[in-house]
Parts: C-alpha cells; sequence; structure tokens
C-alpha cells in the first residue's frame, strides 16, 4: 500500500511509521506533519533515508495544500494521527483543538472521499466516553460523554468519520486506544514529565490526590493494533483498543521513583484540573476476539524501556521542557 500518515512526526505516528516499514517491505509511507511543538523529525533520523519514505510539512486544516497533495500522489490508505492531544493545552484555548481535530479531520475526509482513497483510519482516544465506572469498561457502541475540550473535538471528528462511511460510502474505521506511554514522548504527558522530573532532580507533580485511574498501552502494541485494523478491519467500525494495566497516577509516580531509587517523599500534590475524569476504562474484546490482538509488552516491563530511553536521551527531552 501507498500509506499517507498524518501527523507522523509525532509520539504515536513516528513509531507507527518505522513500525511498517519495518514490517511490511513493500509498502510505502508519506509523513505529513505541520512541525508543531510536540512533533520533530529527530523521531524518524532512522528511516528518513530509505527511498520508501517521503517527508511533507503541511497543516491538515490547510485545504488548498491538502488537496494539492492528494492530486500529486495516490494513496491507498489515510491514517490520521494529526491532532492536538493534551488536555491541559485544550482548557487553555479550546478553539485550536476544534480546529485542528475537527476542521482539520473534516478536511481529509472530504479530500478522501473525492480522491478515491481506499481506507481512511481515524485515530482517537478512549476519552471520548469519559468517566467509566470501574468495572467492565466502555465498549464501542456505548454513549460519548467527553469531559475535555480536547476529548469533545475528537468524539466531534469521530462522528463526522462515521458519517463520511453512512452517508458518502468511504471506508472508515476508528480506533479508540487508551493511554499510550513509551520512549520520545513529548514530556508534557504523566509518565515522561514524572521520568524527566525524576531524572532532573525536580518534584513530581500529581493532580489532587494522584486517584484518578488510566490503563496504560505501550506504544509498540498500540501501532500493532492499528495495523490490524488497517488491514483487516471491517469498514464503518470502532475498534477500542487496551492494555492490561489499570494504575492510578500516584502509583505510576511512586513505581517511576522506585526505578530512579528517588524517596517517594518527591510526589508533589497540586490542584486538580477542572473536569478530570477518575476513571478511563474501555472493553476491548472486538480487536482481541475478531482480530486476535493482544499487548505483547506488560507495564513493567513497558516502563523499565521508558525510563532507560529517557535516561540514556537527556540532550532530546532537555531542549523540550517549557
Amino acid at each position: 500500500m501507498n500509506i499517507l500518515v498524518t501527523g507522523g512526526a509525532g509520539f504515536i505516528g513516528s513509531h507507527f511509521i518505522r513500525y511498517i516499514l519495518r514490517e511490511h517491505s513493500l509498502d510505502t509511507v508519506t509523513n505529513l506533519d505541520a512541525l508543531t511543538y510536540a512533533g520533530s523529525l529527530d523521531n524518524l533520523k532512522d528511516v528518513q533515508k530509505s527511498s520508501r519514505y517521503k517527508f511533507f510539512k503541511g497543516n491538515i486544516c490547510d485545504y488548498k495544500f491538502l488537496n494539492g497533495l492528494f492530486k500529486n500522489n495516490s494513496f491507498d490508505a489515510v491514517i490520521n494521527f494529526a491532532a492536538e492531544s493534551h488536555v491541559d493545552r485544550s482548557i487553555k484555548n479550546p478553539s485550536i483543538f476544534v480546529k485542528t481535530n475537527v476542521l482539520g479531520t473534516n478536511n481529509l475526509l472530504d479530500i478522501s472521499e473525492r480522491s478515491g482513497v481506499k481506507t481512511v483510519l481515524q485515530i482517537s482516544t478512549d476519552e471520548v466516553y469519559g468517566d467509566s465506572p470501574e468495572e467492565g469498561g466502555f465498549e464501542e457502541s456505548d454513549l460519548l460523554m467527553p469531559s475535555s475540550p480536547y476529548a469533545a473535538s475528537k468524539a466531534a471528528a469521530d462522528m463526522l468519520a462515521l458519517s463520511y462511511f453512512k452517508t458518502y460510502g468511504l471506508n472508515v474505521r476508528i480506533t479508540r486506544s487508551s493511554n499510550n506511554y513509551g520512549p520520545n514522548q513529548f514530556p508534557e504527558k504523566l509518565i515522561p514529565l514524572m521520568i524527566t522530573h525524576g531524572l532532573s532532580g525536580k518534584t513530581l507533580p500529581l493532580y489532587g490526590d494522584g486517584h484518578n485511574k488510566r490503563v496504560w498501552l505501550y506504544v509498540s502494541d498500540n501501532c500493532r493494533a492499528i495495523d490490524m485494523v488497517l488491514r483487516n478491519g471491517k469498514p464503518g467500525e470502532v475498534y477500542n483498543i487496551s492494555g492490561n494495566d489499570l494504575k492510578s497516577n500516584k502509583e505510576i509516580a511512586q513505581k517511576i521513583l522506585s526505578e530512579l531509587r528517588i524517596n517517594k517523599d518527591k510526589i508533589q500534590y497540586v490542584k486538580d484540573r477542572p473536569g478530570n475524569d477518575e476513571i478511563y476504562l474501555i472493553n476491548d474484546s472486538k480487536i482481541r476476539n475478531g482480530l486476535n490482538w493482544t499487548p505483547a509488552v506488560g507495564y513493567n516491563q513497558g516502563l523499565k524501556e521508558t525510563i532507560q530511553w529517557y535516561a540514556e536521551h537527556v540532550d532530546w527531552w532537555k531542549e523540550k521542557i517549557i
């Protein structure tokens, strides 16, 4: 396949591009990224010289540019990772999230439909469901009740994508994953923030009393799941992708301090953010049973590997700390 990956210089997108080039020797990848603060071509240094990889700097909100890109290339599949994704930033400036995550996604859907793209895969999040009960978790057919402007913008994008399937027959698929972590994640997100603060000798800031719970998914497992949905998923379907590990933010911070051999009194509790959901929990039996996917990297292994990466790449993250 000739695949367009939007947002491919970001965390999950860059891991996915490397995964595709490594696992599918006949595929080619075009990476479209606006290179905002969270995207860096340093994440893809190892593939930049590949004959099967191309990069274009551009924004999915720029319809004219996007239309020209599609006219000059014949894409079999479009995978949309491009998004503003940090909840705190969405609270401070929701409009940029609506612009990129909703209007930008609509541009991609519209041009893909007009260009005859065979498959469009929209990358979403478990946050679209809102606060979860601690047992069972949300299924793909459950009502969306997003709490933050970020989650609301992603829910809107999902609805647009499904409308293009229903109205125009565009072969759309959606993945909604639990919290990802792993190497080269921008250090504003919880796990890299805790690691980099620990490595810097700073206190580890936790919202509220640190009791909020999330399921954690190692990024390589998510990439493998996304690839399965791309190749074997059903048109118009949504697939939850979850890990096996529900942890409180306090447990995460304590584990990182333990791995770094730092005293646990380095945790600092700060004022909770508005609308902070208690638990995100999704049921992913659909992808496990239907596509035979299961996560391969456990929490302890994944966290050790992630901590080691940040310890070995201090220059990478120090220049990104704001």
